[in-house]
Order: structure tokens, then sequence, then C-alpha cells
């Protein structure tokens, strides 16, 4: 961040207790350190005692989001800037485990205090702009506005018992059929999430990249692509499909696209400028390992938190350790 930020919003989940006593200690920090700054909330029932009521970014621009909760706040958080830039993001958890999670609710004063003295590091994280349209190739999108999805797009039979029959075109040229449960359009950073379970690859949240996975697909060689962030994909379903596709983004139910209708997906122009651990990491000489900003939170994550190629071995060794 080129300047101290003048504005924060705070987004979190549900105020159980921790969060409520994490919000306030928070809010008293900024109050008391960065006097000058404006702390927004969104508008809820539950707007912590101290925090301005937040009206939207085109009434009241944002330098700053803070996160308090797992990776979903994350995600929604990324959704209350669905038409323009995101600002740069600092996650904090409550006790939970997340990809999109570096920075532990106790670390908050340290960090605040790297972005305020422009040290924070960014990673910008790809968003996937999403349009529907009809048989008719009418734009149906909700006020022509493309869908934002951090994490990925997911079309799905959902409860009914018949496949799905979807064509999938690359810049226009037809791919193939897809008879199968379903098909995720996955960013690098969704990787980990719905696309990883359906068997999809994992992939480094810094590339720019769209992931095409199917769901349980009828074909055995129907396997996981990984296409460059300037293609355009394009998913229809096919007009012999006998069964809609429901839409899901993020894990939000958006649409059911019927046979004939259907949904481009693309790389966004508006990432999500996610602040890393490595802000926030000691200088410190002659220690093996990467020094302060280039430190990898990904490659620290999918070690602890996927237990990336762990051997039966190294499962017995943790056990072990911890007796």
């Amino acid at each position: 961040m080129k300047h101290p930020p003048k504005s924060i919003l705070i987004v979190n989940k549900l105020r159980t207790q921790p969060v409520i006593l994490a919000i306030d200690a928070f809010l008293e920090h900024v109050h008391t350190k960065y006097p000058g700054v404006r702390v927004f909330h969104e508008d809820r029932p539950d707007i912590p005692h101290g925090a301005e009521v937040w009206q939207g970014a085109k009434v009241q621009p944002i330098d700053l989001v803070v996160t308090l909760g797992g990776d979903g706040t994350i995600l929604h958080a990324s959704s209350l800037f669905s038409t323009a830039a995101v600002p740069p993001v600092l996650s904090f958890s409550m006790g939970t485990l997340g990809f999109l999670l570096p920075f532990h609710i106790d670390d908050f004063s340290r960090a605040l205090e790297s972005v305020f003295q422009g040290k924070a590091t960014i990673l910008n994280r790809m968003r996937l702009a999403c349009r529907f349209y009809d048989q008719e190739l009418m734009n149906i999108s909700k006020d022509n506005d493309d869908w934002q999805v951090m994490n990925e797009i997911a079309l799905h039979r959902g409860s009914s018992p018949h496949l799905n029959t979807i064509d999938i075109f690359v810049d226009g040229q037809h791919l193939t059929e897809a008879v199968s449960d379903g098909l995720i359009v996955s960013t690098p950073t969704g990787s980990t999430a719905y696309s990883l379970s359906a068997g999809g690859p994992i992939v480094h949240p810094s590339l720019s990249a769209l992931v095409l996975t199917p769901i349980c697909p009828r074909s055995l060689s129907f396997r996981p692509l990984v296409f460059p962030a300037s293609s355009l994909i394009t998913l229809r379903i096919g007009d012999r499909s006998r069964s809609p596709a429901g839409v899901s983004m993020d894990g939000r139910v958006s649409h059911v696209l019927n046979p004939g209708e259907s949904v481009n997906v693309q790389a966004s122009p508006y990432p999500v400028p996610c602040i890393n651990r490595s802000s926030i990491v000691e200088e410190q000489s002659n220690v093996e390992g990467a020094g302060p900003g280039k430190e990898d939170d990904w490659v620290r994550d999918i070690n602890n938190l996927l237990q990336y190629n762990a051997t039966f071995r190294s499962k017995a060794l943790l056990r072990h350790s911890r007796t």
C-alpha cells in the first residue's frame, strides 16, 4: 500500500462472544493509535459500537478491509465489491483454519502496524467474471453486471436424478459435450476448495489461470484442464440435457440454467489483494528459509492444512510428537 489507510471496513462472521471481544479490542486500538482513521461496518443489526454504517463503495470508498472469521468471511467481503476494485484485505482467523487466513487475531496490532508503515506485502488473488445468457444469447445477468467470484462457479444437477449435458466452448471453439453431475470453473485460489474435492489440480494462487474440473463425469477420459487467464469459457446447457443445471458461485446459489441457456466465465479485471503473513515476519539473520516479504503462505498451508504428501511414517511421527 502506497499510503496509510484513511478508512477501514470490518467484515465479520456472526458475533459470537470471541468475535465481539476481538472487534472491541480492534476498534479501541485503532481509535487510540490511529485516531484519524474512520472505521465502517456493514449495515447489520449487530453493528459494533464505535463503527460507522457503511453505505457502499460508491458512497464511502474504503482503503482497507479487515475480516474476522473463516474463509467464507473473505469470500463475503469480496462479494461486497462486485463491480469495482477490491481494497487490500487483511484477514484474521478466529480459531478456525483456512487457506485465506494468514493472521491470527492476536497479531492484529503488528499486522496493522505493517500496513500503516507501508511494509505490507500483497498477493493479488484472481477472481472470475461470470455473465449469463438465455437461449437467444440475451444477457440475463442482474443489472447487466458480471458476477465476481473468488473461488469457483459450479454447475450441478442439484436434486435431479439425471446427469447434466453441458457443451463447453473455449474462446468460441467447441471443446466437448460433458455428461456429468456438473462442472466447476475455479480460480487458482479456488483450486484448493470444491475443485480439489472433485479431483482437480492444486494451483499456486500467484498464477493467472482458469481450472476446469468435471464433477463425476460419465467418461473416464474426461480429466481436469487448466487454461490461460486470457481464455473465455462458455458453458451451455445442451438442448438434449434431461435436467437444468443449478449454479452456485462461491457456495451461493444464484441461478438455474435451462437447456439452451449459458454462462460465460473469464478472468476478472478486479483481483482480491490479500495481505501476506510475511508482512510481519521479523528480520532474522543466519536462519534458513525465506526472509520477510518472501515467505510463501501457500507452501505453509498445503503442508499444515492439507497435510500434503503426508506418508504413513510422517503421520506416525506426528502422533509420536504429540505424546
